[in-house]
């Protein structure tokens, strides 16, 4: 997300098969309820906080109904249980530590005479996954493994913004899940080497591959214009001196931008690879259809684009094709609705696109430039420079543009740069959906009266946002007129859950509906449940909540509630794993820029010494997981790979927690 307009927060929600009965059964209805079948499930929702004790903590008392076919009901309360702090130290390592090429602890120096480590309050991404050949815990449950992105360092000691110039960092923690209950503990932690790859550059959200890898993320690539220019507009000399501990390193901004797809081992060591083949943009996170070859992006910022990359193979991502949308209006009501068409940008493989990178490739050697519109030079604007720019492909050098610079090489072809931020995305694999959060409509979506460069989107301006649901199809053709080899090509766009700005503060300075999702985010969905959920990352609602949107009946109910200032991150629906489900979120920088919420300057300075107490004074974000969620027997969708189920299809939902 934009840290100059908002910051980051996380949480984990995980979601427990375990029941309480409520209200009570008899033995005979018992023996009924084991034989029936679900019928339904509904997600009661929970007021938002009221207080300053509960405005100061991440909560649910949100609740699940489970109707059976029988007739019955069963209600199952909800809670949260926190597994560690991002300042947690566990067997020595600090979950949230920001670490060098060579494994150390980058100091911050920023206090004289008090050195001490760069420490991490914004857990973003999480990936619960099982290793087959994994060792016992030692903990008599099943070892589980959890990836979790540490996005980036709020501030430094002395109070001064990290954001950028300190390297990001990854966990992997050993979980132990209790096998009667489904509870999770943390029995170890390890940190991601990136040595191989030069560094982790901002990772925002992520995913599970079906074949059971965590793709990685990394958000707000460089401006290699920008870069060229004048280095020091960039992060990339701040951040290339932190990593390598070496002041005569030059960075480079075209090494940073990419998908870093991670595999954890039995033995719980990691190796990590880069995909330039997937195209240099804004990576919020990418998701891969079922098909273990389409992946779908988020490109998050301003004037950013809708991007889809088609791999030559199942399961290997190291050669394929990019392709960017164009939005062809249909509607501006409810969000606005559009027909997409897409756009080959062309065809690599991450070791083309590395070569480029190794010999040192520069933005002049791909671009000639002009000032104004100029015989041969296509005008755009797009991130990250969000400014005009005349730019020409020089010759041979399309492959470079398309996969350095894929939203400015899109641009040049067509495809629309007017996306604002857009961050999540998730796939329904059952009903052939995809669902994209776009946190803000407002700027290059909404109408263009200068007529700078390009108006595909024109709609009204909705500042708490709009997640939208996209259709996929296959036999789709690109612009050219080519079939695309995929069955995941999203062909139509339209609004689905649509904040409601309000017209001025309310009581506590909420300026968005508290009813409503405000700035939608991380997306998550969970097949057997027929759920959506949502994560917000909001500059709109003082506290961000956590929510779960039922596709087929359109329920939005609130189940989460985050420290104000803080953002709920890093959701991951997990269908089952030993035959418990989970949901996965996290929460960062809780109390962050409250100031610029309009609210009792009593009830906030109540609020901050809370979060101050159970935070760290604002140092540590938390991951944790809500616990309840009925155990509800898993069903494969459209091929849909069931790598985390339980082969032996063992399901209970009468667990006691």
């Amino acid at each position: 997300m934009d840290k100059k307009t908002f910051k980051k927060k996380g949480i984990i929600v995980s979601i427990l098969s375990m029941a309480v009965l409520v209200p009570a059964v008899s033995p005979a209805q018992a023996a009924n309820n084991a034989s029936a079948k679900v019928k339904s499930v509904e997600f009661v929702g929970m007021n938002a906080p009221a207080t300053a004790e509960d405005m100061a903590k991440v909560y649910s008392t949100a609740k699940v109904q489970v109707t059976y076919t029988n007739g019955t009901k069963k209600i199952f309360p909800l809670a949260y249980k926190t597994l560690m702090k991002s300042t947690a130290k566990i067997n020595g390592v600090q979950a949230g530590a920001a670490l060098d090429v060579h494994g150390k602890p980058i100091m911050d120096n920023s206090v004289p005479g008090n050195p001490v480590p760069f420490v991490s309050d914004s857990p973003d991404s999480n990936s619960l996954m099982k290793i087959n050949g994994a060792a016992p815990t030692g903990k008599g449950g099943n070892p589980l493994s959890l990836i979790t992105h540490y996005e980036y360092i709020t501030s430094d000691n002395a109070g001064k913004s990290a954001y950028g110039v300190v390297p990001a960092s990854m966990g992997l923690s050993t979980i132990d899940q209790n096998k009667n209950t489904g509870e999770l503990r943390v029995t170890d932690l390890k940190k991601v080497d990136f040595s191989s790859v030069g560094g982790l550059w901002i990772p925002c959200n992520g995913s599970l591959t079906p074949w059971n890898t965590h793709l990685s993320s990394e958000e707000y690539e460089p401006d290699a214009r920008a870069y060229e220019k004048d280095s020091s507009q960039t992060y990339v000399s701040s951040f290339t001196k932190n990593y390598f501990q070496d002041e005569k390193k030059v960075g480079n901004p075209y090494s940073y931008g990419y998908i870093p797809e991670v595999t954890v081992h039995a033995d719980q060591s990691t190796s990590v690879v880069k995909h330039y083949s997937l195209g240099r943009f804004s990576h919020e996170l990418g998701k891969v259809a079922p098909d273990k070859k389409t992946v779908l992006f988020g490109d998050d910022g301003g004037n950013t684009m809708m991007f889809m990359y088609v791999a030559d193979k199942a399961q290997d991502l190291s050669a394929g094709t990019l392709y960017a949308a164009k939005w062809m209006q249909t509607s501006d009501q409810n969000g606005g609705s559009a027909n997409l068409k897409w756009i080959r940008l062309g065809h690599a493989t991450d070791n083309e696109v590395k070569q480029f990178i190794d010999k040192g490739i520069k933005f002049s050697d791909i671009f000639e430039t002009a000032e104004k519109d100029t015989p041969g030079f296509t005008k755009i604007k797009s991130y990250p420079s969000g400014k005009l720019e005349w730019l020409k492909i020089k010759p041979g050098m399309e492959k470079a543009a398309a996969f350095l610079e894929s939203r400015r090489y899109g641009a040049i072809l067509g495809a629309t740069s007017e996306f604002n931020k857009m961050e999540g995305v998730t796939i329904n694999a059952k009903d052939n959906k995809l669902y994209i959060a776009m946190s803000y409509v407002e700027g290059g979506m909404e109408k263009d009266a200068k007529g700078e460069a390009q108006d595909d989107i024109q709609l009204p301006k909705i500042k708490a946002g709009v997640t939208y649901e996209l259709k996929m199809e296959a036999s789709q053709k690109d612009k050219s007129g080519k079939e695309i080899q995929s069955k995941y090509v999203p062909s139509t766009i339209k609004g689905l859950v649509v904040g409601q700005d309000l017209a001025s503060p309310d009581a506590i300075g909420n300026t968005a509906d508290p009813n409503k999702v405000a700035n939608t985010d991380n997306l998550s969905f969970s097949e057997d449940l027929r759920t959506l959920f949502i994560g917000e990352d909001s500059g709109m609602h003082t506290n961000n909540f956590v929510w779960a949107y039922n596709v087929d009946t359109g329920k939005l109910s609130r189940i989460l509630s985050v420290p104000a200032g803080g953002e709920a991150t890093g959701l991951q629906a997990v269908d089952n794993l030993n035959g418990f489900k989970y949901v996965m979120s996290n929460f960062q920088h809780p109390g962050d820029e409250l100031d610029k919420f309009k609210m009792p300057e009593e009830l906030k300075a109540e609020v901050i010494k809370h979060i101050n107490e159970n935070f760290d004074n604002k140092r540590s974000g938390a991951i944790g997981y809500i616990s309840g969620l009925p155990g509800i027997p898993t069903t494969k969708h459209n091929g849909d790979a069931e790598e985390q189920g339980n082969p032996n299809g063992n399901h209970n939902d009468n667990h006691q927690h």
